[in-house]
């Protein structure tokens, strides 16, 4: 499987979109699944994610994160934060596909322009599973994407479903004959 790009970035944030947009009526204050964020701040989050990385691949800080943040205006609704992370979802996706691959940003180590797209990726669609979970909405990360974001951030996954295994990998799924995990990282640096 090829390098994740811009197209899937964006491929989540309309995922993320198309799921929780109807929900954007409900209640967003509630904890978002296991979280102590609630599902608003969580998605803000996801938009706050995106465009770090996005500053990470332009300014290729090589020992650290910008220091700069995103604010989303506390009255913005559930729908105006989730034009926001699709605004970000763009952003990130412009820079990782005009990046040289060879480009190298700090995320704990020296990370290419692949591996931020992943865990753009990855924040967008677990966050938007742990939203659904908040707002009891049944979904599932899709399978290609969450296959692209194991191959990438989690070459040690066990062999599974891809949704259940990205779940499992990042404490927020069950795999038979598996322990739950309590704590994880993944592995965006290169060499």
């Amino acid at each position: 499987m090829s390098a994740v790009t811009g197209a899937d970035l964006l491929e989540a944030a309309d995922e993320m979109t198309r799921v929780l947009l109807p929900h954007g009526e409900r209640d967003w204050s509630v904890p978002a699944g296991s979280l102590s964020w609630s599902c608003w701040t969580t998605a803000a989050h996801v938009a706050h994610d995106l465009l770090a990385y996005a500053g990470q691949v332009t300014g290729r800080p090589d020992d650290g994160y910008l220091p700069y943040d995103l604010r989303v205006s506390p009255d913005a609704s559930p729908a105006q934060v989730l034009t926001v992370v699709r605004a970000c979802a763009g952003l990130l996706a412009a820079v990782v596909d005009a990046a040289p691959p060879d480009t190298r940003a700090w995320h704990w180590g020296p990370c290419d322009p692949a591996g931020f797209a992943a865990m753009g990726v990855a924040e967008t669609v677990l966050h938007t599973h742990d939203v659904t979970l908040g707002l009891a909405v049944p979904w599932q990360p899709p399978q290609r994407l969450s296959t692209l974001v194991l191959r990438r951030l989690f070459p040690d996954a066990p062999a599974g479903a891809a949704p259940e295994v990205l779940l499992w990998m990042t404490g927020r799924g069950e795999l038979p004959g598996r322990a739950r995990r309590t704590s994880w990282s993944w592995r965006a640096a290169v060499d």
